[in-house]
């Protein structure tokens, strides 16, 4: 895997894990023996990446301890690079601000997850099935607790007692292939949504990789409480 790439988007403002994103940045929230950024890291160390890009934020002034906590990367056997932008650009439109060191096959995590996969099977998948975008996605189930009606045209042809569905969504980790950035417009705010709208607009192949072995967005209190609980544990 010698080669590859990998970008860490840890210019948000993390909103939702205040107050303590007001002293921590997203990424440096303590899983384990460690930080978010940390497992990122390393997992990708463990798959033979070489350069680690995170994109930081003028907006956000605490995420410069990212650089100084993380470092060149030395301590985790690759190299950091680091990458402000003076705006918001989203989670994907950063990509264009070193487009032109995007030249291979590159991962993109956001920072805000705690994640357990193999990135050497996710890379190998997504080569083998040569799509330009694979997501990393886990499955979840999601309950509603209250009886469901199934209506047509106001008659009622079905009902389920709280029922349960179960869903493929997206951990936020991304394999992609350089021409992606053909699509993604510079100096402009452009968040994944968009991306994949257009991409399946334009019938460009998306692959979906379910062999993520835990994953939770560490976005909100409660799931950082949930994410140090499993560290604990040894899931993550």
């Amino acid at each position: 895997m010698s080669g590859i790439k990998a970008v860490i988007q840890a210019g948000g403002q993390g909103t939702r894990l205040y107050p303590y994103s007001t002293v921590l940045p997203k990424a440096l929230m303590p899983i384990g023996d460690g930080t978010v950024a940390d497992k990122l890291i390393e997992m990708f160390a463990l798959a033979g990446v070489d350069d680690v890009y995170i994109t930081l934020s003028e907006q956000n002034k605490i995420s410069s301890l990212i650089k100084s906590y993380c470092g060149d990367g030395s301590r985790y056997g690759l190299k950091i690079h680091y990458i402000t932008e003076t705006e918001p650009l989203g989670t994907i439109g950063p990509l264009r601000l070193f487009a032109s060191e995007l030249d291979t096959s590159f991962i993109v995590s956001n920072s805000d997850v705690a994640v357990d996969m193999d990135v050497s099977d996710f890379i190998e998948f997504h080569r083998k099935s040569e799509s330009l975008l694979t997501v990393a996605v886990a499955k979840q189930s999601v309950s509603i607790e209250y009886g469901v009606m199934e209506i047509d045209d106001g008659q009622v042809f079905g009902f389920r007692e709280k029922p349960t569905e179960e869903f493929c969504v997206s951990t936020g980790v991304y394999c992609m292939e350089p021409r992606i950035l053909d699509y993604v417009p510079e100096g402009e705010a452009y968040g994944f949504d968009r991306l994949i709208e257009t991409l399946l607009e334009k019938k460009e192949r998306v692959m979906a990789f379910d062999r993520t072995k835990n994953w939770i967005d560490i976005g909100r209190i409660e799931d950082l409480r949930r994410a140090q609980e499993k560290a604990a544990q040894g899931l993550l």
